[in-house]
């Protein structure tokens, strides 16, 4: 999804108050936008001539108000003003609010009028008016377009400390690169060719027979997913062998490490996938960094039910001896749904943070898987080959490079399998091109750790 952009109107130097943060997730709502900030009310009056003369005949706009008790609410039409005097149907129309890290949003219900178009201040549903009489209030008047609770939109404080309209235009298509800024080739020989060397591995630690990837990300961004697709590209048709799906709390619950066979009948091939709990922001949910730390240094075994109040606690004798290389992880793999990069908290991207100081302390090879391209861009999402082409998913891999301190050339896009019945070849492109890269950044691990390894005092 694009992020949002807000431009300033050329005749008056306007400095909108929306925080980044809420602008990104209204984008969310309305899809690829710009917003141009039209009206302000502490510069142009509260006056509904003056909210007129800047809004009518725009089409789309977002209005925006701000309280003394820090709500950040409003609503979105579809549809222009142009004091017409007429009752308004928008079965796009919406109400929003957001308070101290929580947000919502109400549709307008079906059958009802979104506002009436006249020459007064801007309304949503004949319930709530902004700038009220010319003032700086919101005035709630009941009724049922919209099934809202004051108490939850502003907090019952109609006392306005700001109020802004924004034009929503839809963002231009997606720029094409000149050249690839990555070069692929998209043809049945190099899917044999990734096939056959990622068949043919050997880890650069005898004592290896398989390296170990840990995938780690936020619910939903498609740990669970990665493993179904690699699985299906090696039995030759698409398996859900590892649960997975979209639901707001992980689905994956237990430590799980996937063996990956070569043909349903065939032998393991040189890696285990592992599977975690998804990150969540809040404390006392989703995979605790400590289990982290636990899988890491090879602890924690397959099947281990996690429980985000309490970490792992190792048997006492097992923690006495130390884990061998076998078991211990070889490469950390963030996995990053692409269509929210900029919608995450700072609560999760400070986990994540303390995710990567352990793994680097440890030494060990990291990577970013960015899922779901396709959902990201129009542009690929018509043809996947065009992702290294795309200056938007390109913006996206510096972005989350940026964002989670790891070169460039570590991010790799991918598009797992979710609802195709039968395999496609650009997909297996993408998805084997990124599990050679994880099993060259393990060996890059061993070739570090081989002198203390081949080595021991």
């Amino acid at each position: 999804m694009q992020k949002a952009k807000v431009r300033k109107v050329s005749t008056d130097t306007l400095i909108s108050n929306l925080p980044e943060e809420r602008k990104e997730q209204l984008c969310a709502s309305l899809g690829n936008v710009e917003l141009s900030l039209l009206y302000k009310a502490s510069v142009h009056g509260y006056k509904a001539s003056a909210f007129h003369q800047r809004c009518d005949r725009q089409g789309p706009t977002l209005l925006v108000a701000y309280n003394h008790s820090g709500y950040i609410f409003g609503g979105y039409t579809s549809v222009d003003y142009a004091q017409s005097g007429r009752e308004i149907k928008d079965e796009e129309a919406f109400l929003f609010s957001f308070t101290s890290g929580t947000s919502s949003y109400i549709k307008i219900n079906s059958g009802y009028n979104a506002r009436y178009d006249d020459a007064g201040g801007p309304n949503f549903g004949q319930q709530l008016y902004f700038c009220y009489n010319n003032q700086p209030v919101v005035h709630y008047q009941g009724g049922n377009a919209f099934s809202l609770n004051t108490s939850s939109v502003y907090g019952n404080d109609t006392r306005l400390s700001e109020c802004e309209v924004y034009k929503v235009e839809q963002e231009p298509e997606d720029s094409v690169e000149e050249k690839p800024w990555r070069n692929v080739q998209w043809t049945p020989d190099r899917r044999a060719e990734l096939m056959e060397i990622i068949r043919n591995h050997k880890p650069l630690m005898r004592s290896v027979s398989r390296v170990r990837i840990l995938m780690i990300g936020p619910v939903g961004a498609g740990k669970s997913s990665f493993f179904n697709s690699i699985n299906s590209i090696f039995t030759g048709h698409v398996t859900n062998k590892a649960m997975s799906g979209s639901a707001g709390t992980s689905l994956t619950v237990q430590f799980r490490t996937y063996p990956v066979n070569d043909g349903r009948e065939g032998k393991p091939l040189p890696f285990v996938l592992c599977d975690t709990m998804g990150l969540e922001e809040q404390s006392g949910a989703g995979l605790d960094i400590e289990d982290i730390s636990s899988i890491l240094q090879g602890h924690i075994p397959d099947r281990y039910k996690f429980n985000p109040m309490a970490p792992f606690q190792p048997d006492e004798q097992k923690s006495s001896r130390p884990a061998s290389l076998q078991e211990k992880i070889h490469c950390v793999v963030y996995v990053i749904d692409a269509t929210k990069i900029s919608l995450m908290s700072d609560k999760l991207q400070e986990k994540l943070a303390s995710i990567r100081r352990k793994v680097n302390s440890l030494g060990i090879a990291q990577i970013v898987l960015m899922t779901k391209v396709d959902e990201a861009c129009p542009l690929v999402e018509e043809n996947l080959q065009s992702v290294y082409v795309s200056s938007y998913i390109k913006s996206k891999v510096q972005e989350v490079s940026s964002g989670l301190g790891v070169p460039v050339s570590c991010v790799l896009p991918v598009k797992n399998y979710s609802q195709e019945l039968e395999l496609e070849l650009n997909c297996d492109v993408l998805l084997l091109t990124a599990l050679q890269q994880m099993l060259r950044f393990a060996d890059d691990y061993f070739d570090d750790i081989r002198p203390v390894e081949d080595n021991p005092k």
